[in-house]
């Protein structure tokens, strides 16, 4: 499910900004935007979203003068160049508070936020970094760089840890992202993806041929580490793989 987003800033470059941001994350979806509170109040009233991206200082109507006028309202991130009206906006039961110049990491941060509490179902996962939407999609996403990407489960040939990154290998891309294997593996469905080294993760129905402890997998030759090996082997047999 995507959250309907409408933005509100009468600075056209921080539209532009809030704007692109909101097209790089795959559960959000900008419907409108306005470059001042007042044209916002009758769309308010007659359409329905789940969040708005909303600017405190502009003229005529200020943000928090928008917030204590609707009796009804999304969730709202408050978007500012000043920090004077922090406290006011989290009496107004904001769900966050961004500084700008915003940098995409804290609008995900917030906008995970924002998700977390509207959709609370346990298998939902965190966004921040790593996350799956519903277990029946067979996808997930993960951070890199200054995007978030798309990682089919059919498509995870081995995951590699290359110190405080993961390398995610699939037969068409590599995808490097800051995070850890527990956090992937509790998020992998149980069964096809197994830990075989300290540095080595492998989709198990991907696994070419297995000798001396070692995985061929394409081109890629992976070791089992003797702390992984009984695991490793119990899980072949259960699969009839040995």
């Amino acid at each position: 499910m995507k959250l309907r987003c409408i933005a509100i800033d009468d600075e056209p470059l921080a539209l532009e900004i809030i704007s692109d941001y909101i097209s790089k994350v795959p559960f959000l979806e900008l419907i409108k935007t306005f470059d001042n509170a007042i044209d916002s109040i009758d769309y308010l009233k007659t359409t329905t979203i789940e969040l708005m991206f909303l600017d405190i200082q502009m003229e005529s109507l200020t943000g928090i003068q928008l917030l204590k006028a609707l009796k009804t309202r999304p969730e709202v991130i408050l978007t500012t160049a000043h920090d004077s009206y922090a406290l006011e906006g989290y009496e107004l039961d904001v769900a966050d508070y961004l500084m700008k110049p915003i940098s995409f990491e804290r609008f995900v941060k917030a906008v995970d936020k924002v998700y977390n509490k509207l959709m609370p179902n346990p298998q939902q996962r965190k966004y921040g970094q790593i996350t799956i939407a519903n277990p029946v999609d067979n996808y997930f996403f993960v951070k890199t760089e200054n995007r978030l990407q798309k990682v089919f489960l059919k498509d995870i040939l081995y995951v590699e840890g290359q110190g405080d990154y993961l390398r995610i290998i699939t037969p068409d891309i590599k995808i490097m992202t800051l995070q850890n294997f527990k956090t992937l593996l509790s998020i992998l469905p149980k069964g096809n993806f197994l830990r075989v080294h300290k540095s080595y993760l492998v989709a198990l129905n991907k696994i070419d041929s297995v000798s001396k402890n070692r995985i061929k997998i394409g081109d890629s030759i992976i070791p089992v580490s003797d702390s992984y090996k009984t695991e490793f082997y119990d899980a072949l047999r259960e699969k009839g793989m040995l």
